[in-house]
């Protein structure tokens, strides 16, 4: 059956056709013969408990500066949807917040990928608190005391804003850095949220692996391996892809999880291990298929198409 499918996401002609998910998303789902449309977070209208927006047909192609078509704005109640797709980018900030609060004005009517008040719920580096045995040593706090007593524990540490993305804002202090103080006043000065203190684990020089799940089940990972002297391994930081498999401890991780990402309805999912820990569970708007189908000859998102079917022929 045809689904009507609208994709609220970043501008379109703005993707890297070579890594983006969502492109790979629509391709498929265009693929199975559903009717894509496009709009832009900023297009969302609210009058009374009717969300709307200025919604766009579109097709894709694999065809650098070509891979796109949109048709004119219509405006349109986005209840006539049957799929909704929630896929900008992060920030996580107070603009993606409130685009989660009007996309459940559409619900149950409309399936949500994923579930945004669930999304709302589940920030990537909160989220993991609720597995403490997955997670390294963690701190999250703005007292600066907290900190230096962490760091005289573990010596080795790391320290990031609590809602950062894409490796932006990782420090990696070692034992002799004299540098904390400095770092934890700028924090204060950019952010008005704590921060978040991890030991630093040496196992990011075998590469931060992000796996990949798929309505609670792991269906596929990628070891981001990081640049000499770099201690961040995402790809926005310049990290490269190496072909993995899952370990023992990873499974028991996936297994862990993947029942409360069901019932949450987060059926797209990354998370991020390095070594034998977890270190976050990312919801918003997850990536890594095209480098997992590349290294490894699938198509994840098949497999993802095959579980959003499945749950709006149950809705």
């Amino acid at each position: 059956m045809s689904l009507a499918v609208a994709f609220q996401m970043d501008p379109i002609e703005s993707i890297n056709i070579d890594t983006d998910s969502s492109f790979m998303m629509a391709l498929e789902a265009q693929k199975r013969g559903h009717r894509l449309y496009h709009y832009h977070p900023r297009d969302l209208i609210l009058t009374g408990n009717r969300l709307t927006a200025r919604v766009r047909e579109m097709t894709v192609v694999r065809q650098r500066g070509a891979h796109y078509t949109l048709g004119e704005p219509v405006m349109t109640d986005l209840s006539t949807m049957d799929v909704i797709l929630l896929r900008q980018d992060p920030p996580f900030d107070m603009a993606y917040i409130t685009s989660t609060h009007l996309l459940e004005h559409v619900q149950p009517k409309v399936l949500v990928v994923n579930d945004p008040a669930e999304v709302r719920n589940a920030p990537e580096k909160l989220f993991i608190t609720k597995f403490p045995d997955l997670m390294p040593p963690t701190l999250i706090t703005s007292d600066k005391q907290a900190i230096l007593d962490f760091r005289a524990e573990h010596k080795d540490i790391i320290v990031k804003p609590l809602f950062g993305n894409g490796g932006a804002g990782v420090f990696h202090l070692k034992p002799d850095d004299e540098n904390l103080g400095s770092l934890l006043e700028l924090f204060t000065q950019l952010y008005r949220e704590p921060v978040i203190v991890q030991k630093y684990l040496p196992e990011i020089r075998q590469g931060d692996k992000r796996i990949i799940l798929v309505d609670g089940e792991p269906v596929g990972a990628v070891s981001r391996m990081p640049l000499e002297g770099e201690a961040r391994a995402n790809f926005h930081a310049g990290g490269s892809a190496r072909k993995t498999e899952l370990t023992a401890r990873e499974r028991e991780m996936c297994a862990a999880i993947g029942p409360v990402l069901r019932e949450k309805g987060l059926v797209f999912v990354g998370i991020d291990v390095i070594g034998d820990y977890m270190t976050e569970i990312n919801v918003t708007s997850p990536t890594g298929i095209q480098e997992i189908n590349r290294l490894n000859g699938v198509q994840l998102e098949a497999l993802l198409w095959d579980a959003i079917e499945r749950r709006r022929a149950t809705q």
